[in-house]
């Protein structure tokens, strides 16, 4: 108890001047989580702008609440209204003003939490700037990972991952060197369809997908989960973020979601995070990172009540084959992952609208893979290119 309040003294006596951050995604589960996070360390954060896409009464409550002197939203109908309530703060809207607040040089941390491939230019813009990049935005590295990490030798910027999977690994890379890593280990809960057989699953609904076992997300998400195509960006994450080859990153089931992700190193021994599935962990970290801080927003892990038993499966790629695809992309490497993604993009939000079944998601991004020919991914332009093509196609 001592040496706990020892720590949480050191690091508020330490702290400097306030740092800034900019939460792309503010009204999402992340960026809601983020907030609650500053909120407890409003002695040493500051909410310098803040982005919705729709949500505007969320956004509204938000601006009173963390007073930000920047904020954008994604129509400019919208942008009018938040003028006329705050005629003081500078309003962005669409795209455009998503990258304007990756520009802001008073910035000291942008979080992007936004959900797609929109998130890219922001993440650009702050690299240049030279500032710390909170990233919870995963589609990001998978779409543009080739020119972030050139981008990366270039500008002094850095890239804490905030997936809870990949600042697992982050954490748990510390106990090793460069060169002694055998094998990165993501976990996935399975999804809500683990059990199910495949027939069973050619019926799945909306409502049953969006039931997740254990983590609280936003729609899009959830239904990747289901498909378990986020555990392929992630494994496409992964590899991009730490430079290991996709022959050496595994994929574990993980129903209790409580062993977020793990490090296999050259000496056999295995060193891995475990926490709460509370995404406010793993956001402080990146904030706080590294240094490490009393959570005050966050209950601690129970282990009798919540991990007496923890269990590992191996993936059913052939039920369920989002991990099977994205390695197939990531593999084959240049624009193939940002076709992978925008074409999941677009199936998704399609499954959400009722216009297709749940294992056609499979099939759109299967098809929009087999008429791509890949380029270069190292550049925007390309990017932008074939994220375009891709979604037009599916």
């Amino acid at each position: 108890f001592i040496m706990i309040n020892i720590c949480c003294s050191i690091n508020v006596y330490w702290g400097g001047h306030m740092k800034n951050i900019v939460v792309l995604g503010s009204t999402g589960s992340i960026g809601t989580s983020a907030l609650e996070v500053i909120k407890g360390l409003s002695n040493e954060y500051n909410v310098l702008g803040l982005s919705a896409n729709r949500n505007l009464a969320l956004i509204l409550e938000q601006i009173e609440q963390f007073n930000p002197k920047f904020v954008s939203i994604g129509s400019n109908e919208d942008a009018e209204k938040i003028k006329k309530v705050y005629p003081n703060i500078e309003v962005y809207y669409g795209d455009e003003g998503l990258k304007k607040l990756g520009m802001l040089d008073e910035t000291d941390i942008l979080l992007t939490a936004v959900s797609g491939a929109i998130g890219i230019e922001s993440t650009l813009e702050a690299i240049k700037r030279e500032k710390r990049i909170a990233l919870a935005n995963k589609e990001t590295m998978v779409a543009a990972g080739d020119l972030i990490n050139k981008m990366l030798k270039e500008y002094k910027a850095e890239i804490i991952p905030v997936d809870s999977e990949h600042s697992a690994l982050f954490q748990s890379l510390h106990g090793g060197k460069d060169g002694e890593v055998r094998k990165l280990i993501l976990t996935a809960s399975g999804g809500p369809f683990r059990t199910w057989d495949k027939e069973a699953i050619k019926d799945v609904k909306v409502e049953d997908a969006l039931k997740h076992p254990n983590w609280s997300m936003g729609s899009k998400i959830t239904i990747d989960s289901a498909t378990l195509v986020n555990k392929g960006l992630e494994v496409i994450e992964a590899h991009q973020l730490f430079g290991i080859p996709y022959e050496n990153i595994e994929v574990l089931v993980h129903p209790q979601s409580i062993v977020h992700s793990m490090v296999e190193f050259c000496d056999n021994s295995i060193i891995a995070q475990l926490g709460v599935p509370d995404m406010k962990l793993p956001i402080q970290y990146a904030f706080t990172y590294p240094e490490r801080v009393c959570n005050y927003v966050l209950e601690g892990l129970d282990f009798v009540k919540s991990a007496s038993t923890l269990t590992f499966e191996e993936v059913d790629n052939e039920k369920l084959k989002g991990i099977k695809l994205a390695i197939e992309a990531g593999k084959k490497g240049g624009t193939m992952p940002a076709v992978f993604n925008a074409a999941n993009e677009v199936a998704v939000e399609l499954f959400l609208k009722r216009k297709i079944n749940f294992l056609d998601i499979y099939e759109v991004i299967e098809k929009a893979m087999e008429q791509h020919i890949v380029i270069s991914g190292d550049n925007l332009e390309n990017i932008k290119k074939a994220d375009k093509e891709a979604r037009d196609f599916a």
